[in-house]
């Protein structure tokens, strides 16, 4: 289900030229309604086109007022409960209510590993072009193969 905009909560991101809502979603839905002109709110974030909505939460855990909410699925969320994140500098609280008004909170790390410490390349072999031409550069050398050979597509 698609996300939405709580405009009671929504401040605009305090009347910036974009706000983190439209700043981190992967499919450019979020838009500001700078007059009120679109909703009828303005200075205030919304969907424009809810259906397209991926429903990654990324809007949901950046929105720096918890004003934007996701529409869940009855089976995941039935009616009357509701799951709200809150991003702290280091962790995500994740709070859940149930329908029959019990409350749940789970934290979990933003990061494992401090912020620019991760080498993907540690450990792999440094590149060699001249090797680049070489048949078997990207395979899987001719001796851990296994199986009937004559299987195999020649081009």
């Amino acid at each position: 289900m698609p996300t939405f905009v709580r405009t009671d909560k929504c401040d605009g991101c305090k009347g910036q030229d974009k706000t983190a809502c439209m700043y981190i979603c992967p499919h450019d839905l979020m838009k500001l309604d700078k007059d009120g002109s679109e909703t009828g709110h303005a200075m205030k974030a919304y969907n424009q086109e809810p259906e397209q909505c991926w429903e990654c939460y990324s809007c949901v855990k950046i929105c720096p007022q918890q004003a934007i909410e996701c529409r869940h699925y009855a089976d995941i969320v039935p009616l009357g409960a509701s799951v709200q994140p809150l991003r702290g500098s280091d962790s995500i609280m994740w709070t859940i209510k149930f329908r029959n008004g019990n409350t749940k909170r789970f934290k979990f790390p933003i990061r494992t590993t401090p912020e620019g410490s991760i080498e993907p390349y540690a450990g792999k072999p440094g590149i060699n072009m001249d090797d680049i031409d070489k048949p078997g550069l990207f395979t899987i050398s001719q001796d851990k193969l296994k199986g009937d050979r004559s299987q195999l597509l020649h081009v």
